[in-house]
């Protein structure tokens, strides 16, 4: 396990918090409206038909829209690094060594961007009486359950992976208050103008 706490740039802290929130209160409220009206997979019966769940979990899925993008944006150009790299199927034949951890890492993190594409992309071409009046069969319902799925796969092996590759001070370093001057936000402008400026001359 590292002894010393990795620094995190501030800007990615605050928008995986933010992701995060959304994400997991649309993923939970999610199975919370598929429990109340449909459970042909199965269910746990927690709650009754109500519509309001369904309109809350419609804002999560509203807010998270915005700030995925600003997410993946972010996530594609300044930290593309911690997503699957070119060399990512020669570093998976690697087993049990620290790469091929990094790598299982990596792909967690792409397919929780994907997934989570997925979900708000399926969330939008859906309609809201569909479940109210029991039309479970729309293409674009099976997508979102789908993606469902795969969110909270990505997000277990996310959580598995992180404490495997950085331990405790991985995780600690994401919910550190101090940043660097040169993360501050009134710096943020300049920085995604850099970042976008060097993802144009690649």
């Amino acid at each position: 396990m590292p002894k010393s706490q990795p620094y995190q740039p501030l800007f990615l802290r605050l928008s995986h918090a933010l992701n995060a929130f959304l994400v997991l209160g649309a993923l939970i409220t999610g199975f919370l409206v598929y429990d109340s009206y449909d459970r042909r997979f199965g269910g746990l019966a927690l709650t009754e038909e109500k519509r309001s769940l369904i309109d809350i979990h419609g804002t999560f899925g509203f807010f998270l829209l915005f700030v995925y993008i600003i997410f993946a944006l972010y996530s594609l150009i300044a930290e593309r690094k911690r997503l699957i790299q070119g060399n990512t199927l020669q570093t998976l034949t690697q087993i049990n060594k620290p790469v091929w951890w990094y790598t299982l890492l990596r792909i967690s993190n792409t397919l929780a961007l994907i997934a989570a594409a997925f979900s708000v992309i399926s969330g939008k071409f859906q309609q809201e009486n569909w479940l109210p009046n029991g039309e479970f069969n729309h293409l674009w319902y099976f997508v979102h359950l789908i993606a469902w799925v795969i969110i909270l796969f990505s997000i277990l092996l996310h959580v598995l992976m992180v404490a495997k590759v950085g331990g405790v001070p991985l995780i600690i370093s994401m919910f550190n208050i101090h940043y660097k001057p040169q993360d501050h936000p009134k710096l943020w402008l300049q920085n995604i103008r850099d970042w976008f400026n060097q993802f144009l001359h690649k």
